[in-house]
């Protein structure tokens, strides 16, 4: 076979969606054969492009075409990929070219050039093979993208490395011999036989090749399972799934494709798992403000005064959900989550909120134990077609102090003694509700029209040990001996002030 004519006649997207048929069809399959390759010769060093990896060998339906969507959202140069894109292995004809207008179907995802290899699924004899050339173009061939040159082999119906035809051989050296003056040669094609030769040390013809004529990166596919190795300065690439059965490799990888990068400091490869691109507009601004409304707004608990109890026989409480959408009616379920002593009835509860509309569902409470951590009220909340977000709200629990009200403020003069410093609190919590055993330590609250007073009286048994940490104005004084309030002047929806 002729080099330079099989390097013109390469099969690319372009290709197989132009099955050469009459010579209107021939006419147009050359023409767009002919944009393909301007698009490829007229590029310049930084290059982009994306292998895609096997498809069939008990394929997920779906799959392939999610990763082909990923792969054009990032608009790389050109993909290539390294085989096994239909099942296969079938006598009955019709089925086989149905399989093959499916996957050339699927390939317009593409609005770059698709470069193509035969993979064990694809040609498993001469009648597969006349079929390949029918919808895909040559089983082997070469290319140029800008300075760098591809060369593709067919190594669909040879499983070992010592059985890959000569005549093969033969074009790939005459056809590297002639492409000598690229920046960067790459070659692909399917079965990873250095796998089993190269990286143990076993002899290997074609990276004998690749060596003396001076290779520098190759792609195979067939295992299913992402694996790499750099051998005499050659960077081998297995691509594990596009589509195929798997299961995840060591590197947790499932399935994926490559990104490759060339320019004048080499050639950089990245494995891309499928779900890591997503669209752009994937959540849009108003989606975001949304979703915010949502999980402050959609679902309010009611709290449950505890005054300084640590356990309550029972009490009665509401949860509150508002649907957010115009047009759906939402449904879904309460579902409480409870740890320890604690008992919510009904522990779920299915609801049904018509458009723009609020609920207010009944519970019980009841606990014998400690307080925290208290249940946690969860619903699945839909926000956009096939999308929800989890909503989690605990059950609230109120310790309330009131300030009393003053007539004449008191003098600030560092002693409480006058009676506006009545009833102070004494007793104290710690994050998990039980009582925290301080040294004497009491809070006093009094108010007027213009202002709050606190007043507190804070002992330490031993005086000597409160020792400053935080020096600096403004510093972290939360992680000393300190005292801290919340305030919340409208109970209990308003807002919260600390100090």
């Amino acid at each position: 076979m002729d080099a330079r004519r099989n390097r013109w006649s390469r099969p690319s997207l372009a290709g197989a969606l132009c099955p050469t048929v009459g010579l209107a069809l021939l006419l147009v399959l050359v023409a767009l054969c002919g944009r393909a390759r301007a698009q490829a010769d007229d590029l310049r060093l930084p290059i982009r492009f994306a292998v895609i990896g096997d498809r069939t060998g008990g394929h997920e339906p779906g799959i392939h075409g999610e990763i082909m969507g990923e792969i054009e959202r990032m608009k790389p140069d050109f993909v290539v990929g390294v085989g096994d894109m239909i099942e296969g292995y079938s006598g009955d004809i019709a089925a086989i070219e149905a399989e093959w207008k499916e996957y050339t179907a699927l390939a317009r995802t593409f609005t770059m050039p698709f470069y193509m290899v035969p993979g064990n699924h694809d040609i498993w004899d001469s009648t597969s093979a006349e079929l390949y050339r029918k919808h895909i173009g040559e089983p082997y061939y070469s290319f140029d993208a800008g300075p760098i040159h591809f060369i593709t082999l067919d190594t669909a119906r040879w499983s070992t490395e010592s059985s890959f035809p000569q005549e093969q051989l033969d074009w790939l050296k005459s056809d590297l011999e002639q492409n000598r003056q690229a920046e960067y040669t790459i070659v692909v094609y399917h079965i990873p036989y250095w796998i089993e030769t190269v990286a143990k040390g076993e002899p290997d013809r074609l990276h004998d090749i690749f060596m003396t004529y001076g290779v520098d990166a190759v792609f195979t596919g067939h295992y299913h399972a992402y694996f790499s190795g750099k051998y005499d300065g050659i960077v081998y690439t297995g691509v594990g799934s596009s589509g195929g059965y798997c299961e995840p490799g060591l590197t947790g990888l499932k399935y994926h494709f490559m990104w490759v990068t060339a320019d004048m400091e080499g050639i950089s490869i990245a494995p891309i798992e499928m779900g890591s691109v997503r669209p752009w507009d994937e959540v849009t601004a108003e989606t975001f403000n949304l979703v915010a409304d949502i999980e402050r707004d959609a679902m309010h608990v009611d709290k449950i005064p505890v005054g300084t109890a640590t356990s309550f026989e029972e009490a009665d409480f509401e949860v509150t959900i508002k649907n957010f959408s115009s047009d759906s009616t939402l449904s879904g379920t309460l579902q409480w989550s409870v740890e320890g002593p604690w008992n919510i009835r009904p522990k779920r509860l299915p609801i049904q909120i018509a458009p723009g509309e609020s609920h207010k569902a009944s519970f019980q409470a009841r606990t014998r134990g400690p307080l925290y951590p208290a249940p946690t009220v969860s619903l699945a909340y839909p926000y956009a077609s096939g999308k929800s977000i989890d909503i989690e709200v605990p059950l609230g629990l109120t310790r309330t102090v009131y300030a009393s009200r003053v007539e004449e403020p008191p003098k600030i003069d560092g002693r409480l003694s006058e009676l506006e410093w009545k009833d102070p609190v004494k007793v104290l919590y710690t994050g998990a509700g039980f009582a925290e055993h301080a040294d004497s330590t009491a809070f006093s609250f009094a108010w007027d029209e213009s202002n709050l007073y606190i007043g507190a009286v804070c002992m330490d048994d031993d005086m000597a040990s409160l020792v400053a940490g935080s020096t600096e104005h403004d510093g972290a004084i939360f992680g000393e001996d300190c005292v801290g309030f919340f305030l919340q002047p409208n109970v209990p929806d308003g807002p919260v002030y600390q100090i």
